[in-house]
């Protein structure tokens, strides 16, 4: 178990922004947990992940945006979801990119077919920036002070 830590310890940050690259809820959880324990540090963490997030979520959006006929060959399994997606931004509009933050599925979607919808790419690296910050901060915060709260009730 200690050479587990250890290399969480060594090598977390780099797995960190891999893994928020694509999602990284589950990772940042971990993160924060680890910095509860004193095995990362906490604002290290979030801005790693928080970076990786927006940079990952807005390369789909530009991927999606310019290479349309590509990309829609990949989702052709995924009518359901991108059905709902689309609901979703129809009801909530900008917004949407905030809430796809947090819901397992199509946390990759909304950006591909907000790329391929025409939306304007200036306003939506501006909406995920401000929602990848959003994200970052509750996540790894909330799993860190939550995580240090169950450390003291079970001291």
């Amino acid at each position: 178990m200690d050479e587990i830590l250890n290399n969480l310890q060594l090598y977390g940050y780099i797995i960190l922004a891999f893994y928020s690259f694509g999602g990284g809820m589950l990772a940042l959880m971990g993160a924060g947990i680890l910095s509860a324990l004193g095995k990362m540090e906490i604002v290290p963490s979030i801005v790693v992940a928080t970076t990786a997030n927006f940079i990952g979520d807005t390369v789909l959006f530009w991927l999606a945006q310019t290479n349309k006929r590509e990309v829609l060959k990949y989702l052709r399994k995924h009518r359901r979801k991108i059905a709902w997606t689309n609901l979703l931004m129809r009801r909530y509009g900008p917004l949407a990119v905030f809430i796809q933050k947090y819901i397992y599925g199509v946390k990759t979607l909304v950006p591909i077919v907000m790329g391929l919808s025409r939306y304007d790419f200036a306003k939506f690296v501006v909406l995920n920036l401000f929602a990848s910050i959003l994200w970052g901060l509750v996540v790894g915060l909330g799993s860190y002070w939550f995580s240090a709260t169950v450390r003291q009730w079970f001291g």
